[in-house]
């Protein structure tokens, strides 16, 4: 009799033969290249260094696309964009030291905003590791400390036929919500030697689900179509998991108003009866998520920006359906639900009742008039104006990727992003030099797609260089610069000393790199803007102004 557990798979004649005999010159490079190719990676972002170069030569070797930038940490803002854009593991190869180290800032952004950045370094030769100070180019004591409380997880392989494990429990780990940039690194000569270590193929890297507890839901749709007063927060969370049709069909279910934070904008529709829209920035909507009787916040932790600067102190029960155990409950005590938001809400969908409130769109009518009475008192006309124009302008599909700018600081509460997953900002780590680099990585992502980059000249500073890129790639970018001649929004906050900056000419700079640009103006914006987003390749756009911040309600 045979057994099951009898039944062994032998590899057949030609098969053990090409196992045995590799291809020829192949290094650690290129099992890193086979083991990414593998997993289904398409495209690599980075730049060279010299212990790298085993890798960008396998590179060159294979059928991966690599988009070189000129810095390393804008090559991790293009991975980041890309990720956010496709959701898929993207990695981003740098080199040991500096290289390395200039990534940080990237990552950090890409940690904030769980984007899964598959960052992967070279590493000084074995030799140097271990405390041993032999005085290596790029020596670091410890280079992975310096982004062990920066990424999700740190992985590092010592030898060749560690290689495809490792990274291939990198991108697992990448991939499994919360999603999120990690850390791999390889000594440079692991990653220059010759190797006997077959064609890498079939590497499995499935990411873990997080299913919520049934318990859990239970008591969450019993408050929720018991409650009074209900109201939903949606962040960030519900775009990465691909909730949007879900969080709709609960709240309308539920007749429950919703408001999304910065990061969550898109989740809800922006003119739907029960939206609140994003304006998270206002004691008129702090009260009024304060007067919930039942709150279900759904993938976000109510940090700072999320909470009117933590002037935010529900009075009634707290659901709170996040996949960061960390952020659980961090800021307010109520019931912690650790899944992921889109199995939550199916689950709630699947449990909660029906729940009759025809007051409910009265209510958000109100709050919203509220709000907008409060800035018709302000001299903002102009910044409103401008944010409209950029709206018309923009197709409904296209991705906008927003830095941090006076402009964006009003994009946050009061742009309307029309589709889940197109606007995207730097507000989770807060760095400048953002929004190009993460464009360029989103018109690699959906190529033939307009994308939109926003940045103040004080931050398109930070991504000058990567004119070059996008007119190497011929990417779909245009980049609109709000020129105030300082850190406007530092100068917002009361700031005097070292915020006024002499800058370029942009025009004459962007001509220098062979991207056509112009000046606009907040009459022209419009029509200027539709007509750079129709012109196939990269472009710039001027907007001399300066512009004001609404009056803060959390002082």
């Amino acid at each position: 009799m045979t057994h099951d557990h009898d039944l062994v798979l032998r590899p057949t004649e030609a098969q053990t033969a090409a196992a045995l005999a590799p291809p020829p010159g192949r290094t650690g490079g290129d099992l890193v290249v086979e083991t990414l190719r593998s997993l289904g990676a398409t495209t690599v972002f980075g730049l060279p260094g010299q212990h790298a170069l085993a890798v960008f030569d396998a590179v060159g070797r294979s059928d991966l696309r690599l988009i070189g930038l000129r810095t390393e940490n804008n090559a991790g803002f293009a991975a980041d964009g890309y990720g956010r854009i496709t959701g898929e593991a993207v990695p981003l190869l740098l080199s040991t030291g500096p290289g390395a180290l200039m990534a940080l800032p990237a990552l950090a952004e890409a940690a904030a905003a769980s984007a899964p950045v598959l960052a992967i370094s070279s590493q000084v030769p074995s030799p140097g590791l271990g405390g041993g100070r032999r005085g290596h180019l790029h020596e670091l004591r410890d280079q992975s400390a310096s982004f062990r409380e920066v990424v999700k997880s740190v992985h590092t392989a010592r030898t060749p036929s560690q290689i495809p494990s490792v990274i291939a429990e990198a991108w697992e780990s990448a991939l499994t919500v919360p999603f999120g940039p990690v850390w791999v690194e390889i000594p440079a000569d692991v990653l220059s030697a010759g190797t006997v270590v077959p064609q890498v193929t079939g590497v499995d890297a499935t990411p873990h689900e997080l299913a919520p507890r049934p318990e859990l839901t239970a008591v969450a749709a019993h408050w929720l179509e018991n409650a009074s007063r209900p109201v939903i927060i949606a962040g960030g969370g519900v775009i990465r998991s691909d909730a949007a049709g879900k969080l709709r069909q609960l709240a309308e279910r539920l007749n429950a108003p919703v408001v999304t934070t910065f990061g969550g904008k898109g989740a809800f529709p922006w003119t739907h009866p029960l939206s609140l829209r994003s304006w998270l920035e206002d004691r008129h909507m702090t009260d009024f998520l304060e007067d919930a009787d039942v709150l279900l916040v759904v993938g976000s932790g109510l940090g700072e920006l999320s909470s009117n600067y933590h002037t935010f102190f529900p009075t009634g029960r707290v659901v709170q359906i996040e996949a960061d155990l960390g952020k659980l409950e961090s800021n307010h005590a109520g019931l912690g639900i650790h899944a992921d938001a889109r199995l939550a809400l199916q689950a709630l969908l699947e449990t909660v009742a029906e729940r009759e409130d025809a007051d409910a769109p009265e209510r958000v009518r109100m709050v919203l008039a509220d709000i907008a009475d409060r800035l018709a008192t302000q001299d903002v006309a102009l910044e409103q104006e401008l944010l409209a124009s950029v709206r018309a302008a923009l197709p409904a599909r296209s991705p906008s990727f927003w830095d941090m700018t006076v402009l964006s600081y009003w994009a946050w509460s009061a742009f309307d992003p029309k589709h889940p997953n197109t606007m995207h900002s730097a507000q989770g780590a807060g760095g400048l030099g953002y929004a190009f680099p993460a464009a360029l990585g989103a018109c690699v992502a959906e190529p033939g797609t307009p994308v939109l980059a926003v940045s103040g000249d004080g931050g398109a500073m930070y991504s000058i260089a990567e004119l070059a890129t996008a007119r190497q790639h011929d990417l779909d970018v245009t980049w609109l610069i709000v020129d105030d001649g300082g850190y406007g929004v530092l100068r917002e906050f009361g700031a005097t000393t070292g915020t006024d900056l002499p800058g370029p000419d942009f025009v004459a700079l962007a001509a220098a790199f062979g991207v056509p640009a112009a000046t606009t103006t907040p009459q022209t914006l419009t029509a200027d803007l539709a007509q750079a987003l129709k012109t196939p390749g990269p472009s710039v756009l001027l907007l001399p102004a300066t512009l004001s911040l609404f009056a803060p309600t959390h002082l």
